[in-house]
C-alpha cells in the first residue's frame, strides 16, 4: 500500500508577471518567504487581498514562481465569504471560472476568470507512478484513519519528474477529515 504525505493548501494566489507588477510595480520580483512541498515552490511574502460580491479576504499569500496566468485557488468557505461560486478544477484549468478583484499595494486588477476550488491530487513522478500502476489523469481513491477516517473519491493524478510524491487538499477537505501537513493517507 502506498502512503502518500499530505499538503494543506490554505488559499492561495498565483500571478502572471503582469499582474505582479500590477498590483506590487513595476519589475516587483516576488520575495521568498519558504519552500513548500513541491521542488521550485515557495510561498512568496507579498500577499493580495480578494473581493467578491459578498465580501473581501485579506492578505492571501501570493506563491511563486510566477505563472503564464493568475488564479486564485479558495475554499467552499471562502467562496461563501466573497459570494461567488467557483467550479471545482485542476490548476490552471480557468475557462469560464469565476471571477473577482485582487489588490495589492501599487493597483488592483479584475481577474475575468480565474477562480476555483482545487481539485484534490497527487503529485507523483513517473517511476513511482509506474511501480504502483498509476497514470497521469487518472482518477482514484485515497483512505486516512483517524477519528474522522474519510475515503477521498475523485483524486487527480498528476505525474511529472519535477514532483515529489504528496496528496494536496484544502482547507476545508483537511479540517473535515483531521488532517495536517505531513500526515499520510492510503492509496485505495
Amino acid at each position: 500500500m502506498l502512503k502518500i504525505p499530505v499538503g494543506v493548501s490554505n488559499r492561495h494566489v498565483h500571478l502572471s508577471k503582469t499582474d505582479l507588477e500590477t498590483l506590487f510595480g513595476q519589475g516587483k520580483e516576488l520575495t521568498k518567504s519558504k519552500d513548500l512541498g513541491q521542488p521550485g515552490q515557495y510561498a512568496a511574502e507579498e500577499k493580495v487581498d480578494l473581493t467578491g460580491p459578498k465580501g473581501t479576504l485579506a492578505g492571501v499569500r501570493v506563491l511563486g514562481p510566477v505563472r503564464r496566468q493568475t488564479q486564485a485557488e479558495i475554499s467552499r468557505t471562502d467562496s461563501f465569504k466573497l459570494g461567488l461560486k467557483p467550479p471545482v478544477r485542476d490548476s490552471g484549468n480557468l475557462a469560464g471560472s469565476e471571477t473577482v478583484t485582487l489588490t495589492g499595494p501599487a493597483g488592483s486588477i479584475q481577474l475575468k476568470e480565474g477562480v476555483i476550488l482545487a481539485l484534490r491530487h497527487i503529485h507523483i513522478t513517473p517511476d513511482l507512478a509506474e511501480k504502483n500502476d498509476l497514470k497521469d489523469g487518472q482518477l482514484l481513491s485515497v483512505s486516512c484513519e483517524g477519528p474522522r477516517a474519510l475515503t477521498f473519491g475523485q483524486v487527480l493524478v498528476r505525474v511529472s519528474p519535477k514532483y515529489s510524491l504528496e496528496f494536496h487538499v484544502d482547507v476545508d477537505e483537511a479540517n473535515g477529515a483531521m488532517l495536517n501537513n505531513g500526515d499520510e493517507v492510503t492509496l485505495d
